[in-house]
């Protein structure tokens, strides 16, 4: 796994579809070295009454691209530091790097397999970016100025600062675990585009007898047949519902409907009746008291805060889906988890622990919002994507998938809900849109997304 030639092998999601690069992300070496956090996977608090009876509906808010470190760097009470170590042993201090900021660092299976380098976290200046990158350009946090609107959902509900990817990946493989605790053993990115049925592309896999796992130079039609998916589960199960939102095919954010790539529903009746190609439908939806028992919503390119992508947009477009539900009759039965699906290749100091030959991936941030969630809680809780299938298992009795939901921490443990409270009453957040700082530039290729 050569990091010189991976980043060119293995480009990162929208390399090439997003060329510009500005801004942020110089730093320096010296001092002392900031430590390398190994965290010991500890058991999860014993569990208060469970949400069955009062959690009956669960969004999945999935936005992109971001590890802990980068997005809420000083949260008052979380784990995060200010400088990293790079493959040189200096020590990198980290520098602002805005929402709207143009370039885009790699960030598939190799890179993560580099990034975290057998957990030394010191590796993050070995990548590669889309478009010209700065010097030390994943040693950036986003300024709470653009980040106002998450810290103060954090405060009010739960912030999870040991949450991990399920899997060493980029945002294909991430939205399969996310809907279905695996990827059918697949990495990197499809062939062709759009991802999934779709585009007719292929896919790589894993071999996953080694870990971190090997290429065994076998592919796969990225168009997944015989899957089961916590929405086919969802099926079997007489009264239960479920949808996804994502943008049309017209924009770019469409690569993350991860329902393109299950070929049972992209070439059945559920494409039509249970995706919805326009996350403002979500808003209109649940206005009309429409609201599926499991949702998966996933936002346009603008609203995302993937880099390069003039992205800046995504708090406010957080905020609008929250205050949606908060504001509806559903709040009182309802679970919001705002998650980030990938690291994007920014730098995160906390080793993610080895659990099997995909994973664990890097940190992400996860808050959890609900009427039953302390408020300014900091879970240091393991957690990771099966965590989030397992606790709609747990919630509506289904059976687990695959490895990731049966052996995850749940999620219905004392630090992020407790049941035994009353609901508590919603106040809503500011949707106001910050004005970006700077424009995408023209003439993208998508020819290597």
């Amino acid at each position: 796994m050569n990091r010189t030639s991976r980043a060119v092998a293995i480009p990162a999601l929208l390399c090439c579809a997003l060329s510009a690069c500005s801004g942020g992300g110089s730093g320096g070496s010296g001092g002392a070295a900031p430590p390398v956090h190994t965290p010991t996977p500890t058991p999860a608090p014993a569990p208060t009454p469970g949400p069955a009876g009062r959690i009956t509906h669960v969004v999945l808010v999935i936005q992109e691209n971001r590890s802990f470190d980068n997005l809420f760097q000083g949260y008052p009470g979380a784990d995060t530091v200010s400088r990293g170590l790079n493959s040189k042993g200096q020590t990198i201090t980290l520098q602002p790097v805005g929402l709207e900021a143009l370039y885009d660092p790699y960030h598939s299976f190799y890179e993560a397999v580099g990034d975290i380098n057998g957990g030394k976290m010191n590796s993050f200046d070995l990548e590669s970016c889309t478009g010209v990158c700065p010097p030390n350009m994943a040693y950036g946090y986003v300024p709470q100025s653009e980040t106002q609107t998450y810290f103060d959902m954090a405060a009010q509900y739960a912030l999870a600062d040991r949450f991990f990817q399920s899997d060493e990946d980029g945002s294909f493989v991430s939205h399969q675990y996310l809907i279905s605790g695996n990827a059918q053993k697949s990495y990197a990115f499809p062939s062709l585009n759009p991802w999934g049925c779709d585009g007719g592309g292929t896919v790589e896999l894993l071999n996953s007898g080694t870990t971190p796992g090997t290429p065994t130079q076998e592919t796969t039609p990225a168009c997944f047949s015989s899957y089961t998916t916590l929405a086919s589960e969802i099926d079997q199960k007489p009264g239960l519902t479920w949808r996804s939102y994502s943008a049309p095919v017209a924009d770019l954010g469409y690569l993350w409907q991860a329902f393109d790539a299950v070929s049972d529903v992209r070439y059945g009746p559920e494409w039509e009746s249970n995706v919805v190609l326009s996350p403002g439908q979500f808003l209109t939806d649940v206005a009309a008291g429409k609201l599926a028992n499991v949702t998966w919503l996933t936002p346009t390119l603008a609203t995302s805060d993937h880099p390069n992508a003039d992205a800046s947009a995504g708090p406010a477009w957080v905020a609008s889906v929250v205050n949606a539900v908060g504001q509806s009759p559903f709040w009182q039965s309802t679970a919001i988890f705002v998650l980030w699906d990938d690291w994007g290749g920014w730098y995160d100091h906390v080793a993610p622990p080895v659990l099997d030959y995909d994973g664990l991936g890097l940190r992400v941030p996860l808050i959890v919002i609900s009427p039953y969630t302390p408020a300014g809680r900091v879970a240091h809780t393991q957690y990771e994507f099966g965590s989030i299938l397992g606790f709609v298992e747990d919630t509506f009795g289904l059976p687990h998938i695959s490895a990731s939901d049966r052996r995850a921490n749940p999620l219905a443990g004392g630090d992020v809900f407790d049941f035994t409270r009353p609901a508590r009453a919603f106040s809503p957040f500011s949707a106001a849109r910050r004005a970006p700082q700077a424009r995408r530039l023209k003439g993208q290729s998508t020819a290597q997304m």
